[in-house]
């Protein structure tokens, strides 16, 4: 079969990791499974690594529609526009047999132009709140695929188009699954892991040091800590480490987060979609401390889901406090069973099949014909 006589899937993504993350977790996928893939992300988009820094790719203009102001919101309308037709014009010459998007704003020109050049289409939503791009495109769509089983804010008449399938999380992690959990007893080290999003985050860096100083000297000689921390906050957290005799690495990026994350008896974090997904799968208790400024608060909700299900501990901001902190620390590492059944939790409810079920919900979308069939029976762009 030669290249071009593959199906090919356009996927469309940027932004932030929980947008990316399970782009390239899928791109991976369908090219195991023989199909041709592009990329269509914003002009102001990151160049990727992995596979999708392998993919042919093109950037179309994008804006959000959530700016302070008429002349920002105008601007942004000016930007989608222009997008679109940028999109409509490439998907036409691409012909692909789906398109894929992936939530923000840089996916909305590519899946406008999509649904307005009636090819097939799927997104995937990866928070417990359905995020405002994607909730403009689900009644275009003709897929929406879900992480979690209880959404909120599902536009009217969505319902009948959802699978849940999960959040598709890197190679690296899924990789991490089959690592158990270190041992843990009264007498082991302790290894915690803090991470903050991309560039790490200020209230984690303001509490968690002054929590662990004041955890009795008998628990706080037993922590390892691995922390990361925005780049202005560094020395400032490292030095009272230093002083406080802690032991503990910090860095605002550290490459090997997998690997960080398996090594771990807990983990403390924020609560977006790919650092949910990637504890869960990896099967790691957590303390999430969501965003409070998220959009539609999203992350709470994320967190909530962790919580439910025993793989977790929610700690919303305005609560996170040193003392706060310290308590819950000391009473975890106090009983050994807790952390380990948390564990047992998250790994239970971590789905490391959501890559494959992602990739079968698009292969049966090109597939599919008759009533599900927006364009011809091959999927490309009606005449």
């Amino acid at each position: 079969m030669s290249d071009k006589s593959r199906p090919l899937v356009v996927l469309a993504a940027g932004g932030t990791g929980g947008h990316v993350y399970p782009a390239e977790a899928l791109a991976g996928e369908m090219l195991r499974r023989g199909y041709r893939l592009a990329l269509i992300t914003d002009r102001r988009g990151d160049v990727y690594g992995g596979v999708l820094g392998e993919l042919e790719t093109f950037r179309v203009r994008a804006g959000g529609v959530a700016g302070k102001g008429f002349a920002a919101r105008l601007k942004s309308l000016i930007e989608i526009a222009v997008g679109i037709i940028q999109a409509r014009s490439i998907l036409k010459r691409l012909q692909p047999q789906a398109v894929v998007g992936f939530g923000g704003y840089a996916s909305v020109p590519t899946m406008v132009a999509a649904c307005m050049g009636k090819y097939k289409t799927a997104i995937h939503e990866q928070n417990a709140v359905f995020g405002r791009a994607n909730r403009a495109l689900a009644s275009w769509v003709d897929r929406v695929a879900t992480c979690f089983a209880d959404i909120e804010l599902l536009p009217d008449g969505v319902p009948e188009k959802i699978i849940q399938s999960g959040m598709p999380v890197r190679k690296a992690v899924f990789e991490k699954r089959q690592i158990d959990f270190p041992v843990f007893d009264e007498n082991s080290a302790v290894h915690i892991l803090v991470m903050g999003g991309s560039q790490g985050a200020r209230v984690l860096s303001d509490i968690i040091p002054k929590a662990i100083k004041s955890l009795p000297r008998s628990l706080r000689d037993r922590i390892a800590l691995t922390q990361q921390c925005r780049p202005e906050d560094l020395d400032r957290v490292k030095n009272f480490y230093a002083e406080a005799n802690i032991r503990a690495e910090l860095s605002s990026f550290f490459k090997d987060i997998p690997e960080r994350m398996a090594k771990a008896h807990l983990i403390i974090a924020r609560s977006g979609a790919s650092t949910v997904a990637e504890t869960l799968v990896i099967g790691r208790p957590s303390i999430m401390v969501p965003y409070p400024h998220a959009v539609d608060d999203h992350q709470t909700k994320n967190a909530h889901a962790v919580d439910d299900a025993g793989a977790g501990w929610l700690m919303p901001e305005p609560s996170f406090t040193s003392e706060a902190l310290a308590r819950r620390l000391e009473n975890l590492l106090a009983v050994p069973h807790t952390l380990i059944k948390a564990a047992e939790c998250a790994k239970s409810v971590g789905r490391p099949d959501a890559t494959a079920r992602l990739a079968t919900i698009v292969e049966d979308l090109i597939k599919a014909n008759g009533a599900n069939d927006k364009g011809n029976n091959n999927g490309r762009q009606a005449a």
